[in-house]
């Protein structure tokens, strides 16, 4: 069976003084047909330039892109008519009508005025949009705007779907809404390429994901068995009916503790062992006088092996402008 993408070293210098700015460095992955296939990467990693050259708009320097079995360098097009592209900026044009959007872009796809209309309807039904069809899209939420823009891209039911950055911003259902329509596209065949920021998003959402870091694959395979290689990100979650002024230095002295962050009302202290952390921290409550509201044991979320594979401290707020894409504001432990 033919991958629906496969990278073999592919490589982007970008032109500058000296020897140019390596921002992929032969790269090697393929995503299977029917996967929903998660590229994720801290701002700079060279995530957004790996889909520009797949998606065309960027010329690699070095290596070979396959896409549904087309060389991107010899044969391009027909790849081209079988991929859907949402950027993160919405590409809806204001101006004009849903109805008018679809129709335009069904235009450019080339498909007949019989499929444009049949498939127009079919959408705008199934994202929600029926009512509002003959609205100018200016009008429209943000929510409203991403979901026709998906369907703007999906309009020619392509093979290969990439989707940059497909909900932040939105609100908690209308992200809901976008999540379970790539779950649809899934179940029909449609391979979905996702980048995103949204850490927890992509752990719901893909069958495997990639983290790149400065230009390289840094790791590769399903949400659940990039967790199980990083147990040294354990952690137990713990909250109290009361706090004090220096609870954190306190828990942060414990055996066996590395890192306490505060989430809301709850600590998270992270360890290699929570069965050897426990009975220290039931003594710390019983001699501090605290009554605990709750307690569990955490293993690692793909968050934490995202922040461990990146080589930022967990607990840290990265100075990214997205860092708090990747999840709450916390503080620095230990």
């Amino acid at each position: 069976m033919t991958h629906a993408i496969e990278v073999h070293d592919l490589t982007k210098i970008y032109p500058s003084s000296g020897q140019g700015l390596l921002a992929v460095d032969h790269i090697n992955f393929t995503v299977e047909q029917g996967e929903v296939f998660g590229f994720l990467g801290p701002n700079g990693a060279g995530k957004s330039t790996t889909q520009r050259m797949l998606t065309t708009l960027l010329t690699p320097t070095e290596g070979q892109l396959l896409i549904l079995g087309y060389d991107l360098a010899d044969n391009a097009y027909p790849a081209k008519r079988q991929i859907g592209l949402v950027p993160e900026e919405s590409n809806v044009y204001t101006e004009l009508t849903a109805w008018d959007n679809l129709m335009f872009t069904g235009r450019l796809y080339r498909m007949s005025k019989t499929d444009r209309v049949v498939r127009a309807e079919e959408l705008l039904k199934d994202f929600g949009l029926w009512e509002k069809k003959d609205v100018k899209a200016e009008e429209f939420s943000k929510g409203m705007k991403r979901r026709l823009s998906i369907a703007m891209a999906i309009i020619h039911k392509p093979a290969l779907l990439f989707l940059d950055e497909p909900t932040p911003g939105l609100d908690v259902q209308s992200a809901r809404t976008i999540q379970n329509l790539i779950r649809q596209l899934s179940s029909e065949g449609t391979t979905v390429f996702m980048t995103t920021h949204q850490i927890e998003e992509a752990n719901q959402l893909c069958d495997r994901v990639a983290i790149i870091n400065h230009g390289k694959i840094a790791a590769i395979d399903t949400p659940e068995k990039l967790k199980q290689t990083f147990q040294q990100v354990q952690s137990v979650e713990i909250s109290f009916t009361v706090s004090f002024d220096d609870l954190e230095e306190k828990l942060a002295t414990l055996p066996e503790v590395s890192t306490v962050l505060k989430i809301g009302d709850k600590w998270r202290l992270y360890t290699e062992s929570p069965p050897a952390l426990l009975p220290h921290l039931i003594k710390f409550t019983e001699k501090e006088n605290l009554d605990i509201v709750s307690l569990n044991t955490l293993a690692p979320s793909l968050e934490d092996v995202f922040l461990q594979i990146t080589g930022q401290q967990i607990g840290s707020v990265s100075e990214e402008p997205s860092s708090q894409k990747l999840g709450m504001k916390r503080k620095k432990g230990k």
